[in-house]
């Protein structure tokens, strides 16, 4: 009996933890809600600091840090503002490495406070819309609150619809692999420096998973142990670092910087740079991955400018 009720709690935990294992996880931008109108004025950036509070805690939501975040969009002159549209969005995601983003504003209507959210997802541009109102003794916390629960619903349910489908990578190579135009594939040489919270990396992913796809592709790598050298040489630098633990989640951002150039005449064939995001259980995994995936993104663009 003893036997048999242990068998039935292994089963159990284990479908809990295959369950766990499917379960999607979500990168989330929130921006500050614009609050331009009287008696409203200012509330804005303590919503999205409340909202960024509170979803921080949902099990499948990963938020992006805004000291981060308004780092990343200064740099690229746009604003920490309600007024992101979908029409940004995908910039936005691609700077940020998130997934859906949260904006939204605060006003009032007669006596009543109400903060509209709009949640947007980056890579599809669907919109979905939620609020939250009270009357005159509701708090904005208590309206914060409220609604971070309706934006973790629809993240959480309709997700599918705000992320892209995602590719495996056995899809994404041989994607790459079939757009290629026929024509002589020259022999190429990878030497991508790698390295993770500041130290060398032993068996680089970049230059790894660039070296597979470059041989799925029907090209001759070439090494310092080959007997000939390369027609063409990629060399660059990549980096990982660990971003943020969500419960037994880790995700880790990279970033790819390659050249290609010509060994005979010295002339350069590309300059490209990608950067990535990836969750694991583990942070060396995540790391590798998030190289794995910008080399896969930078493979995509370069590979058709190597064919003679």
């Amino acid at each position: 009996m003893k036997t048999k009720l242990l068998g039935l709690i292994c089963l159990l935990l284990a479908g809990a933890v295959a369950r766990a294992g499917a379960a999607e996880t979500y990168t989330v931008a929130i921006f500050d809600f614009e609050s331009k109108d009287e008696g409203v004025r200012d509330l804005g950036p303590k919503v999205a600091a409340l909202l960024n509070a509170t979803l921080s805690t949902e099990a499948q939501i990963i938020t992006v840090e805004r000291a981060e975040l308004e780092k990343v969009l200064s740099e690229q002159e746009l604003g920490l503002s309600g007024t992101v549209s979908a029409d940004t969005a995908a910039k936005v995601g691609h700077l940020t490495g998130a997934k859906v983003l949260v904006t939204g504003r605060v006003f009032k209507v007669e006596k009543e406070t109400i903060v509209v959210a709009k949640i947007i997802g980056t890579e599809t541009s669907r919109v979905y819309g939620e609020l939250a109102k009270g009357g005159p003794a509701a708090s904005i916390a208590d309206l914060a609150t409220e609604l971070s629960g309706k934006i973790a619903k629809v993240v959480n349910e309709k997700g599918g619809t705000l992320v892209a489908k995602v590719e495996t990578r056995d899809e994404r190579i041989s994607r790459i692999v079939k757009s290629l135009k026929e024509g002589k594939r020259p022999s190429v040489s990878i030497k991508i420096a790698e390295r993770h919270f500041g130290g060398p990396v032993i068996d680089p992913a970049a230059e790894t998973e660039l070296g597979y796809i470059l041989k799925q592709a029907g090209f001759t790598l070439v090494d310092e142990k080959s007997a000939t050298r390369a027609d063409i040489e990629i060399t660059g630098e990549a980096f990982s670092a660990y971003g943020m633990r969500k419960g037994n989640l880790i995700s880790c951002r990279s970033r790819i910087e390659i050249k290609v150039h010509e060994r005979a005449d010295g002339k350069i064939l590309a300059v490209d740079s990608q950067t990535s995001v990836a969750v694991d259980i583990a942070e060396q995994t995540a790391a590798k991955k998030a190289l794995e995936n910008a080399a896969d993104e930078i493979a995509e663009r370069i590979l058709p400018k190597l064919i003679q």
